[in-house]
Formats: C-alpha cells, sequence, structure tokens
C-alpha cells in the first residue's frame, strides 16, 4: 500500500508561511501613506499667561532670565503667579538634567496652584 509523504509539503508550506510573515510589514509600510490635517486655529494663549522656568545642566534655575535656587523658587513664582492662577508655567530643561530638578520645580508648581504645566527642552545656543 503505497503513503503519500506529507513532509516536504509542510516544510514547503511552513517555509512560505515564514517569507509572507516577513514581507508583509514591509509591503503595508510601503504602501501606507497618512495624510495629517492641517490647523488653522490661533494660539489664544499670550506670552503673558506663561511663566518659563528654565533648569539648566548646572542645576542653575532661572525665571524669565532671573537665576534663582530652588529655595528661592518658590517666593519667585508666588510673584508672578500673583492672585490668578489662570497661568501656565512651562518647565525647560537642558536633556542632561536629572529627572529629579524637572519633578521638584513641578512640586513647586503644583503647590502653588498652577493651571497648567508644560514641559520643554531648551534649544541649543
Amino acid at each position: 500500500m503505497a503513503e503519500i509523504n506529507m513532509v516536504p509539503f509542510i516544510d514547503i508550506t511552513l517555509i512560505l508561511l515564514i517569507i509572507f510573515m516577513v514581507m508583509s510589514p514591509m509591503l503595508v509600510q510601503m504602501q501606507l501613506t497618512v495624510d495629517l490635517p492641517k490647523s488653522n486655529a490661533i494660539n489664544t494663549q499670550t506670552d503673558d499667561d506663561v511663566i518659563r522656568v528654565e533648569v539648566q545642566k548646572d542645576g542653575t534655575i532661572s525665571v524669565m532670565n532671573k537665576k534663582l535656587t530652588l529655595k528661592t523658587l518658590e517666593r519667585e513664582l508666588i510673584l508672578r503667579l500673583g492672585k490668578a492662577n489662570k497661568k501656565t508655567i512651562l518647565v525647560q530643561a537642558d536633556k542632561d538634567v536629572p529627572v529629579q530638578q524637572v519633578v521638584n520645580v513641578f512640586d513647586v508648581a503644583k503647590k502653588l496652584g498652577a493651571a497648567k504645566l508644560g514641559i520643554g527642552v531648551l534649544a541649543k545656543n
């Protein structure tokens, strides 16, 4: 009685499956184009509503180009925020600054009740 040997058929099927699995992400990526929508919105927030806090690589903190320490930062932010706590605090840090220093600045700002907090990276000079 003759039997059909299925092993070569299974080997070829598995090889084709592997080839299709490897090639399908590349084919999808080549044909996928995304048209991003354009925004016509105007920035409604003025520069007066944003308080920029910069944290340098050496650990110095400056608010609107005024050098401070972490201890005097709270007093300076109290003066800048005033009674209207609708202002945004934007913390811009150097890429080499430890995250803990940025978190310390966020803690001070949140304790004072800033409306919004933002984070950014300082541009290279």
